[in-house]
This record gives structure tokens, sequence and C-alpha cells, in this order.
């Protein structure tokens, strides 16, 4: 009788168990999720790895910027570019005490598990979300992701720009409040981003760019790219919140061939489309392409004109794409780069931008308009970026550069989702 009763009460809690499961699975499948903070993935060049001793046995910690808040988190990793699977043995997640700090909050620290499972094996070439955790995260916050990984995958996927201090350790440290001594660098490995669940009205502005949106001529930890100061302007000024910023930007990418990362037309299905809440592009890429024709020689005038036809029609795949998934497509004017130290353009060179950027501002192709060209060349020398936004290299804006193409973009183009319908976009 007694072995009876105990194989009841012992089915009732499975049962009980199963349903209490079962309810917060449900609970999750119907939460809106919205993308909080990503990084466009890529093979990361073997001058930017790690090397095979760094991370065997190895506790990674990294430590990346939110835009939108929320209760609860789940983290997005990536193994996209590896030719056999990554495994995770734990992966943790926490507050930052600061940018520029391994430091965590140890009280905030909350460990991820994987269909239930705390550890975690990516296939070849695949991306994985994590289960949702209970994680409050402030808008405009600091979280730190912590991982110990046993034998990496040769090839390491990741994002070499991430004006941000990683930091790399032997051993199982996953919960150490500091990973004193630990051997530092500035780039980011496997992790893609952090969703946060939101209201219907909220959504996503993915930002599609190269090395000006990714943050190069930025202060490292200072999270000081145009797209911080836009998330910054979103949440703080009034009437404007409930929009995040999702930063999409990979240095050296070309709209048409791979460079230090895929095309941008090849990243259009991963990192525009499948980004959660998603409901704004905007669109800020060519300068390479146009740099890179004539930088070891002058190219002739009908491939000049060839290039021009060529990113225009990239430009209009990119429209059609993003609009077939409901997304407003934004077309951002390529920024002043004569003088620059890297491609030292000549009048053709100019020529190309300043065609590429009248398609861009004519009516009809971009649902919308920012002028960036406007905003950064020098009224003087309009080929030219105006000094007090230049870096030095005559690419590249410096923060102040950055903090002013964000203060140019009018807020009033992120209608939410009760408005979009009623309210026309403005900014051309």
């Amino acid at each position: 009788m007694l072995h009876r009763t105990l194989l009841l009460r012992f089915a009732t809690f499975v049962v009980l168990a199963s349903t209490r499961t079962a309810v917060i699975h449900a609970s999750d499948s119907q939460t809106r999720w919205l993308g909080s903070w990503t990084a466009s993935e890529q093979l990361v060049e073997p001058n930017n790895a790690l090397s095979p001793e760094d991370v065997h046995d190895a506790t990674l910690r990294q430590i990346v910027h939110l835009s939108m808040g929320g209760d609860r988190v789940r983290l997005h990793l990536s193994n996209r570019f590896a030719a056999t699977p990554l495994s995770l043995t734990s992966v943790h997640i926490a507050r930052s005490v600061s940018p520029d700090s391994s430091k965590i909050v140890p009280a905030t620290e909350k460990a991820l598990t994987f269909s239930g499972s705390p550890d975690v094996t990516i296939p070849a070439h695949a991306d994985y979300i994590s289960d949702p955790v209970s994680f409050s995260a402030d808008a405009l916050s600091d979280v730190a992701i912590t991982f110990h990984i046993d034998v990496p995958p040769q090839e390491q996927t990741g994002h070499p720009g991430s004006r941000a201090t990683s930091y790399v350790t032997h051993g199982n440290r996953i919960s150490a409040t500091e990973l004193s001594g630990a051997k530092t660098v500035e780039h980011w490995y496997y992790i893609a981003g952090i969703d946060v669940p939101a209201p219907p009205e909220a959504g996503a502005i993915v930002v599609l760019g190269d090395s000006i949106t990714d943050g190069h001529g930025a202060t490292t930890n200072g999270n000081d790219r145009w797209t911080d100061v836009l998330a910054r302007r979103l949440e703080t000024e009034s009437g404007s919140r409930g929009m995040s910023v999702l930063n999409q930007g990979i240095g050296g990418n070309h709209l048409l061939s791979d460079g230090l990362g895929p095309n941008a037309l090849s990243r259009i299905d991963h990192d525009v489309v499948a980004q959660p809440g998603v409901r704004y592009l905007i669109v800020l890429e060519g300068i390479n392409d146009i740099g890179m024709l004539a930088r070891n020689g002058e190219a002739s005038p009908n491939e000049h004109q060839a290039l021009v036809r060529r990113m225009i029609a990239a430009y209009e795949q990119i429209i059609v794409r993003a609009h077939t998934a409901g997304i407003t497509v934004i077309g951002a004017t390529m920024l002043p780069f004569v003088g620059s130290n890297y491609y030292h353009p000549g009048p053709a060179s100019e020529r190309d931008r300043q065609a590429v950027n009248e398609w861009i501002r004519a009516p009809g192709h971009f649902d919308a308009l920012i002028d960036f060209d406007e905003v950064s060349r020098d009224p003087q020398h309009p080929e030219q970026m105006l000094p007090a936004f230049d870096s030095g290299d005559h690419l590249h804006p410096s923060p102040a550069g950055y903090a002013a193409m964000a203060g140019s973009v009018p807020l009033s183009l992120f209608a939410s989702a009760g408005l979009a319908t009623k309210k026309p976009l403005a900014g051309r």
C-alpha cells in the first residue's frame, strides 16, 4: 500500500512538473521578442583570432551594451563560419560593473540553459538561441556574457571590430567576480545578439553598414558609435522610446564583394530579416566599393559607370527584399572621403560617390532619407569631411562626428506600430 501511495505521489509530481514546464514554454512561445544588441558575424581572420592555446579549456567574458531593457533575456550564439561543432560547457550572463572592466555584479549572475541543459553544442554553420531567463536588464546598460569552452572549432566565428574589451583566461572561472590576470582583446567571439521581451508597439532599427557604422574611430569601451548615440536619443528624448538600435556594421564591408566580412547583399537574411522585432532598416554602405575600384590605379570611365550601376542595383535588391519582409528602408548618403589615407580617391571616384548619393536622395527609391553627406562635409570643400568631425584618416568620423551623425537623424522617421500607417515618413 505504501509503495502504491509513493508511486501515485511521484506520478502526480511528474504530471505537475510537466504541466508547469508546458505553461512556461507556452508563455515563452507567446512572448514578442525584440533585439536589444547585435554583432554581425564573420569568419575571424587570423590576425584577429585567438590562438588554439588561448581557447583550450578557457573562460571568455565579453561585455556588450544593450539598447532596450527588459525583465528577461535570451542570448544568440553563432558558429556560422566553422566547419565543425562548437561546444560550450556553460554560459552565464550578469550585469557588468563597468564597460572597461571584467568585474560583474555577482547577485545578478544567471546561468543560461539550452533546451533545459547548461551546456550546448552548436553544429557547424549554425546559430543557437538560449532559453529565456529572468534577468533585470536596464536600457543602455552593460551586460557581461561569460562562457567556458573546452576545445574550439578550428575556424572562429565572431566580430573583430567590437570597440570593446573582452577577457580570456584558462580554466573554468565562469562565476568569478573578476577575471584578474586575463588576456584582453578588442574582439567578440561566438556571440551574436541579445533579445528582450517587448510590447507590440516596440520595434527594432537595423543598421546595415561598414566600418563607419561599426565604429572605427570611436572610443574603445566608450559606446560612442553613431548607433549608440542614436539609441540614447531614442531612449531619452520624449515620445521616442520603444525602438532599439541594432548595429550590423562590419569593417571593410562592401555591397558587391566580400571584404573582411560577407558582402552586404549576402547578409540581408541573417543580419536584417531574421532580427527579432525589426521594423526599420538604415542602409549606409558603398564607400568601400567606390574606394577599392581605383585604390591601386585609376580605372576606365566604363568601369566607373559600371560600378555605379551595380551599386544602385544592389540598393534596389536590398529594398525589394526588405519590403518583402514588411521592413521600411531608409537610405543614408555616403560621407565625403577625398584625402583618405587609405583610398586616396581622385575626381572619378568622387563623381561616383556623388552619383550614387543623388540616386539615394531621389524620391521613389528608399522610403526615407538620412543625409549624412550633408551633415559631415566641409562647406568650403564639400568633397572632404569637416575637420571637426574627422578622426584623422579623412574617411572615418571622430566621436564628435558620430555624435553629429546621430543628432541629424529625424526621430520622426520611426513611428510606433500603432502610428506607422497613419503618420507619413519624414526625412526627405
